[in-house]
């Protein structure tokens, strides 16, 4: 009886085995697509002289470990105004920087990448940020009770269409939170938002705890870049839902007028910033 139920068990392993194909599906691949990663941020109380914009190119999805930086670019952006022209020096490894560009709050700007024989543009306005009035802890303001959060609290300016854009991180994680918000229903009034973490075990995730600290960024922003960080947003918390449409490749500012259908991922961006921290009490 033991030598049938091991040769059966021998019998089932080798046809299990055998049955066991690798199944190829061929995927589509897109041709590779420049990506401009354009901040310009403004930090209050510095002279945003120095700044950095980023080049690659799209790579395929199951192709994670190909060098896709851009060198031999050409990166300028202008001042619409009076038309003075910063050049950025390419430092061969993806990156393009400057140390003597002027921000100037309310200006229109261009930005042109030369690549490949192809020109992009893209236009923005720089836009200010005022002043974070308080940042301070506490247990009711968020989702939970029982959970702590930082809050901040600024004065929204009176008679005036305004966007804004906030990123919290704790020290140590390696993803900012990002929220995007308006006045359009708040104009001229004092203005809140916060951030909390709740425990969630299946991403590692502990609530606020004594010792802690978050660090804070507070964008002032265009309408239309809000218009696309929202649905970028939008589309980064629906991963999992199954509910959820279907992810696409947003489009942003970067345009090609040789080459309409050529355009590049990624913004151009503008913006006042105002920097903080917060360490739990």
């Amino acid at each position: 009886m033991k030598t049938y139920i091991k040769g059966l068990l021998v019998l089932i392993t080798v046809i299990l085995t055998s049955c066991s194909d690798v199944i190829e599906v061929d995927v589509p691949v897109a041709a590779p697509r420049l990506v401009i990663e354009a901040s310009i941020d403004w930090e209050k109380g510095t002279s945003g002289s120095e700044q950095t914009i980023k080049l690659s190119t799209s790579t395929p999805y199951f192709n994670s470990n190909e060098n896709n930086v851009v060198t031999g670019a050409q990166v300028t952006i202008s001042n619409d105004t009076d038309n003075s022209q910063f050049v950025f020096n390419d430092m061969n490894d993806g990156t393009y920087t400057i140390s003597n560009f002027v921000p100037i709050a309310d200006e229109n700007y261009t930005l042109e990448v030369v690549y490949n024989g192809e020109t992009y543009i893209a236009k923005e306005t720089l836009i200010p940020v005022v002043d974070i009035n308080e940042v301070y802890q506490s247990l009711d303001g968020g989702f939970d009770d029982e959970v702590l959060e930082v809050n901040v609290d600024f004065i929204d300016p009176v008679d005036e269409e305004n966007y804004y854009f906030f990123k919290f991180r704790e020290q140590g994680d390696l993803l900012p939170e990002l929220l995007d918000i308006s006045d359009e229903f708040t104009d001229g009034n004092k203005m809140n938002v916060f951030y909390e973490k709740e425990e969630d075990d299946d991403i590692n995730q502990k609530e606020f705890e004594a010792g802690d600290i978050a660090n804070i960024e507070f964008y002032g922003v265009s309408e239309q870049y809000s218009n696309y960080i929202r649905l970028l947003i939008e589309q980064y918390e629906s991963v999992g839902d199954p509910f959820s449409t279907i992810p696409v490749a947003l489009r942003g500012n970067c345009t090609n007028p040789a080459n309409p259908d050529n355009y590049a991922y990624g913004y151009f961006r503008l913006s006042q910033v105002v920097k903080t921290s917060y360490t739990f009490q």
